[in-house]
């Protein structure tokens, strides 16, 4: 079956694309979440609408992430932990943490955006991404210090 997709779906394509996918893939999975649409005349230029409707939301988003990525940039994130007598940190630092940290300085950002995949364990600096958009990330240098030694 032939569907016109409305939103990117990973491993099968991008928006306003016609792609044949198998029956049932489209009929129990794209068609009712509203990822795509049957390929027929009127969809394809209903979807043409939307795309381009969405090209330039799109453009506005990636534009206000780079301008908030630059401001991010410049910002020094230290995170004061308590030690152990051989430097080892007692509990870690979690995206919860770095995103208190930056809500301090002012930064609204969702912690589900802060690409780490363990809790830092470790004294010093840890380079950490943050995805503010689909292809604007940042990377963030977070110190990690002793409490009290700052």
């Amino acid at each position: 079956m032939e569907v016109i997709l409305r939103e990117h779906v990973d491993n099968l394509g991008r928006r306003g694309e016609i792609v044949k996918v198998a029956d049932g893939y489209a009929r129990n999975y794209l068609l009712p979440r509203k990822l795509a649409l049957p390929a027929t005349e009127s969809n394809r230029k209903h979807v043409e609408r939307e795309r381009k409707i969405l090209e330039t939301r799109e453009a506005q988003e990636k534009a206000q992430a780079e301008a908030i990525a630059a401001r991010l940039a410049a910002v020094d994130i230290t995170i004061a932990r308590r030690v152990g007598g051989t430097d080892q940190l007692y509990g870690s630092v979690t995206a919860a943490d770095i995103t208190d940290f930056l809500s301090e300085k002012g930064f609204e950002v969702d912690r589900r955006k802060i690409i780490l995949p363990e809790p830092l364990k470790t004294l010093g600096d840890h380079q950490v991404p943050l995805k503010l958009h689909r292809e604007v990330t940042v990377p963030l240098t977070v110190h990690v210090v002793k409490e009290g030694a700052e």
